[in-house]
């Protein structure tokens, strides 16, 4: 096995989510094709990467709902890194991204904790 090429994450819309990840964090729209049963194959991942994508995938019932925003337990789940983080920080910002925190400049890197338009919560970080 050679890497992981997609994480699901359970959204509320497809196209709510695509806006989000494509418009205010700048991800690139990988795939979106309709699975004729009222689902879709929804890929997003950071513009220029050939690494893990998104996969993002509507809630269809209770229990899936419930996750949307908690897949995690609370806890960050997902970390973006950059080679540029006052610059990224600055953007996702002025975009409306909520930081749960000024930045901080820590031993392995600059990093700040963020939400996602659902609640999940994700770290922008650029090692050391």
């Amino acid at each position: 096995m050679s890497h992981i090429a997609l994480i699901t994450l359970v959204v509320r819309d497809y196209d709510e989510a695509i806006a989000f990840y494509t418009d205010v964090l700048g991800f690139e729209l990988v795939e979106d094709t309709d699975r004729g049963d009222g689902s879709r194959w929804v890929v997003v991942r950071p513009r220029g990467t050939g690494t893990a994508s998104l996969l993002l995938a509507r809630a269809k019932n209770e229990a899936e709902s419930a996750s949307v925003g908690a897949q995690t337990g609370g806890r960050v789940g997902f970390f973006l890194y950059t080679e540029d983080f006052a610059a990224d920080h600055a953007r996702m910002t002025k975009a409306g991204v909520r930081f749960l925190e000024e930045p901080r400049h820590e031993v392995y890197g600059s990093v700040a904790v963020f939400q996602d338009l659902y609640g999940n919560r994700w770290d922008l970080l650029q090692p050391a």
